[in-house]
């Protein structure tokens, strides 16, 4: 479909694909990128006949996470919209009709961690790897992503990883309980088009209402929706002066590596 610029969206019977379509800069989630996720899952809604949803990325990885040089710069009114435009983007994809299916190659960070978590189910590579490295750049993890993590995760997991910033790999976010499944590289494509194809089988109503049903419980739980002012304290970190300096430090340290 020629509707979206960072994405490539298509329908194939019961399934349809999203995949993030900046393979040059590892698909970075920038502004237009964000609102064009939450325009696809809006778009998926009015498709009666797609069931499932799968979220890839193009390239070498799934995704970079936030790309913050479009979110800087930017006079305060715009600075808080552009910071919201994660949560949305979530929210948009979490209450999708359609089941989604997050299939992660290569990098998976902060933000592409959050779409992730926004996705039903999630199969990953072997040789996937996961980053939170937000506090490191002196900023919280934001876009509803603490929420959504110790929903999957636990508190104190969710806490250890987002604090320590370390990345850790496929085998340790399926112990987690982030991960549904772990597959050898070459066999992603295929086992995400199985399990797809098996949940496409099922009733419409049943698929949906059991989605339905668990969003409603673990909403309870760890309330996202709470999340609404995520974007007031990544407002802050912005112009803070002290998480400046660490973002420029960080920003540093990986470009001399």
């Amino acid at each position: 479909m020629s509707m979206f610029d960072t994405l490539k969206v298509d329908v194939d019977g019961a399934i349809g694909r999203v995949e993030l379509n900046q393979p040059d800069k590892l698909n970075p989630l920038s502004r237009l990128a964000l609102s064009e996720l939450a325009e696809a899952a809006r778009w998926f809604d009015k498709q009666s006949s797609v069931k499932v949803v799968v979220v890839s990325g193009v390239g070498r990885a799934f995704s970079a996470g936030a790309d913050l040089a479009t979110f800087q710069g930017q006079p305060e009114d715009d600075l808080r919209a552009a910071a919201d435009q994660g949560r949305l983007m979530a929210e948009a994809l979490e209450s999708m009709r359609a089941v989604s299916i997050a299939a992660i190659h290569g990098w998976c960070v902060g933000g592409g961690l959050v779409l992730a978590a926004a996705c039903d189910l999630r199969v990953a590579t072997e040789t996937a790897k996961f980053s939170i490295p937000e506090v490191d750049l002196g900023i919280p993890l934001a876009w509803g992503g603490i929420p959504r993590l110790v929903r999957e995760i636990g508190p104190a997991r969710t806490k250890e990883l987002v604090m320590t910033c370390r990345p850790f790999g496929a085998s340790e976010a399926l112990a987690s309980g982030f991960l549904n499944r772990v597959v050898v590289e070459q066999d992603l494509e295929v086992s995400v088009d199985e399990l797809s194809k098996q949940l496409a089988g099922k009733a419409s109503h049943a698929l949906f209402a059991t989605k339905r049903h668990v969003n409603a419980v673990t909403g309870q739980m760890v309330g996202t929706m709470r999340s609404w002012s995520d974007a007031d304290g990544l407002l802050v970190a912005l112009t803070d002066d002290e998480c400046t300096e660490a973002r420029e430090r960080y920003l540093e340290h990986k470009g001399a590596r």
